[in-house]
């Protein structure tokens, strides 16, 4: 399969023209690139899977232009979703609700919930209008891969695989959407993004975090492994452990990085880095690409522990992923 990297309203029209024939098209969105198909056709879904070689039992999102679509998609929008929904909506939330009858199965992984979401970024709002119908979509990475913030990133993964990427820069954000269900008697979040627990919070009087063991996944990222580099990376607790085994892996043979912010890169004496900025903004819009950057320059990625405050946990959530919860 030819593998089209196109911008603009050409790149539009030709994204919603496959999506209507029952093909695949890869978008940007502010979170990370998605990987979409008709939410309403079963065989196109099935596509998605295909191309990513994702388990069928790994529920995909939901992706909508207007929150005028959400009714005919759930089958209850408690008072509390609805105040996520005015507060939050479009950014990078989404909201798992019941389902409605047609939303098929294999968008779900079975389950009878739904995840919606809908997109800050003009691109891809202008293509999900130019759709006309909601768009299941995954992160347009093969499976277990990195998440990709930038058309080249997804192109270098995923060509051959689909017809069309819609070019749209850098993702602003850079992981992947907050995700929490509010079916639960208390709001839970199941994967944490730009949308943090305080600031939920603060909306709702009350929030948790999902703790438990997973059996059946209710939402993306939460059963398998995700984010992972195609070379050995491990998180460094200390600066002396992070250049410990820098110089140890390097005494082995081995090419390593460094991905760590500019506190830490300011400390370091020859040693190679990549650098995620200055805050935990910076660090959430860049840790995907940087590790895009690891797995093509090195063989071994050292990444800095960034902390569990705030966003630096929704950062650290794909990190200790990412590493196979390895530290050092």
């Amino acid at each position: 399969m030819e593998t089209k990297l196109l911008e603009g309203q050409q790149a539009i029209e030709l994204g919603a023209q496959l999506i209507n024939k029952g093909e695949v098209v890869v978008f940007p969105t502010e979170t990370v690139y998605g990987l979409g198909a008709n939410a309403f056709d079963v065989n196109a879904v099935k596509k998605i899977y295909e191309a990513k070689g994702r388990p069928s039992d790994n529920p995909l999102i939901v992706h909508i232009y207007s929150k005028d679509q959400i009714p005919s998609l759930v089958s209850e929008i408690t008072q509390n979703a609805k105040t996520l929904i005015d507060t939050f909506m479009p950014g990078p939330i989404t909201i798992i609700m019941p389902k409605a009858p047609s939303i098929p199965k294999e968008v779900t992984g079975g389950l009878d919930t739904v995840g919606i979401r809908m997109p800050s970024h003009p691109i891809a709002n202008a293509f999900l209008k130019a759709c006309n119908c909601p768009i299941a979509a995954p992160s347009a990475n093969v499976s277990t891969h990195i998440s990709p913030t930038n058309a080249e990133d997804v192109y270098e993964d995923m060509q051959g695989r689909v017809p069309l990427i819609i070019q749209g820069g850098a993702s602003e954000v850079g992981i992947e959407s907050t995700i929490i269900d509010m079916t639960q008697d208390i709001p839970t979040i199941l994967r944490p993004g730009g949308i943090t627990q305080e600031m939920i919070a603060s909306v709702l009087g009350a929030c948790e975090s999902f703790k438990g063991k997973v059996t059946v996944a209710k939402a993306p990222g939460m059963k398998y492994k995700h984010y992972a580099p195609l070379c050995p990376m491990v998180i460094a607790e200390t600066f002396e452990s992070m250049i410990k085994e820098y110089a140890d892996k390097k005494a082995k043979g081995f090419n390593p990085i460094i991905i760590a912010r500019d506190d830490i890169i300011k400390k370091l004496n020859g040693e190679r880095y990549i650098d995620v900025g200055l805050n935990a903004d910076e660090t959430m819009r860049n840790i995907f690409a940087s590790m895009h950057e690891g797995q093509r320059i090195a063989d071994y990625i050292i990444c800095q522990d960034f902390g569990m405050d705030g966003k630096n946990a929704s950062v650290m959530n794909r990190v200790n992923k990412a590493a196979g919860g390895v530290r050092v």
